[in-house]
């Protein structure tokens, strides 16, 4: 094993630790919550929350990618490695999370069980797997960024790469937001729902909430855009290095 090797195998042994304890820090916010609001077991419809507590939520989903963003920042030494170690710790304090949440808590029950997986600007809501497979495509795509970038520092990802994976994130929110913003549309355009000054009016309306269905052809078509990136990415990259 290389000098280089031996460093970036490193590098990602401490991103791992960092992202293993973010996701737990999160499970235990999440199981403080659920025991305050959710004695009995989390599940739909939403109870209501103060709007302080509710702003706090999105704040803190907020500073948490942030987090994750600076720590990318710090460990990466090219553009494309920072972009690639930010997505790897994502993904990694993502699966913990749900990890967590059932050593405690015994829930998710299912893969498929609903959940809340994040609330900007919109909430999204979709089964456990959902999530669990982007982050496992987020880390095959981390760790293939981390090699190339390791045998050619030039190592970036193309415009159509990024175009893949642009249209596969996008359509994949689509398909985690679609069925809650059909049900809050009866009632509210789509700026009035992402508004600030109708905070109070969304989330009382929000509580009578009840995933119907989950867009599983939209969620697959998006997973397909972003293993197509990964698949270009590692063949072109593969191909320059036998060159």
């Amino acid at each position: 094993m290389t000098k280089t090797n031996k460093k970036i195998g490193k590098t990602i042994l401490i991103l791992s630790l960092f992202s293993i304890a973010m996701g737990f820090m999160e499970g235990a916010v999440v199981v403080y919550l659920r025991k305050i609001y959710y004695p009995n077991g989390f599940t739909f419809p939403l109870i209501p929350i103060d709007a302080n507590l509710a702003l706090t939520e999105i704040l803190r989903e907020s500073a948490t990618l942030i987090m994750l963003i600076t720590i990318g920042i710090l460990a990466g030494r090219t553009k494309t490695e920072r972009f690639g170690f930010f997505i790897f710790c994502f993904a990694v304090w993502d699966i913990t999370y749900y990890i967590s949440l059932y050593l405690i808590l015994g829930w998710p029950s299912s893969v498929f069980t609903w959940d809340i997986l994040f609330l900007i600007p919109v909430t999204w809501v979709g089964p456990v797997i959902g999530p669990v497979l982007n982050s496992i495509s987020m880390i095959l795509l981390a760790l293939l960024i981390s090699y190339f970038t390791s045998r050619n520092i030039k190592t970036n990802i193309t415009t159509r790469e990024w175009l893949f994976l642009i249209i596969g994130s996008l359509t994949v929110i689509i398909s985690y937001t679609e069925d809650y913003v059909s049900f809050m549309q009866r009632r509210f355009s789509f700026w009035e729902l992402i508004s600030p000054k109708n905070n109070y009016e969304v989330m009382q309306l929000a509580t009578a909430y009840i995933p119907e269905s989950f867009a599983w052809g939209i969620f697959i078509a998006g997973e397909i855009f972003i293993l197509l990136a990964v698949l270009h990415f590692f063949l072109r990259n593969k191909k320059t290095l036998t060159m």
